[in-house]
């Protein structure tokens, strides 16, 4: 299982069959480690704004508002056209997080955090 956001949504016309289709590109969805770093000697102090910080970069990751960690990872690239995308059965919108899972020879899409 891998965790992957949507970047991009684009209407395009297939060059072969003239068809209407989505270009969904998906990017791997890296989250700030929560594990708090202990610097040795450190003041009290100095931790706890260390977790404070570190607990608001997660919460701004966790809304989006911050890229993951190295910025963008690409992930898969899909073409579907309209009525794929219908028989599909998820809405993928863009900057929302879904577990990718491979299992069987089947992709599976699943709303993370939900």
């Amino acid at each position: 299982m891998v965790l992957v956001r949507v970047h991009r949504v684009s209407s395009i016309r297939d060059p072969e069959t003239g068809r209407f289709g989505k270009l969904i590109e998906l990017v791997e969805e890296r989250r700030i480690s929560r594990q708090p770093v202990r610097i040795v000697g450190a003041p009290e102090e100095s931790v706890m704004a260390q977790r404070m910080i570190q607990d608001l970069l997660y919460q701004f990751q966790s809304m989006g508002f911050l890229p993951g960690v190295g910025g963008l990872r690409p992930k898969m690239t899909i073409f579907l056209t309209e009525e794929e995308y219908e028989l599909l059965g998820v809405k993928l919108d863009v900057n929302e997080v879904y577990e990718l899972e491979f299992k069987d020879g089947m992709i599976r899409f699943k709303r993370a955090y939900d």
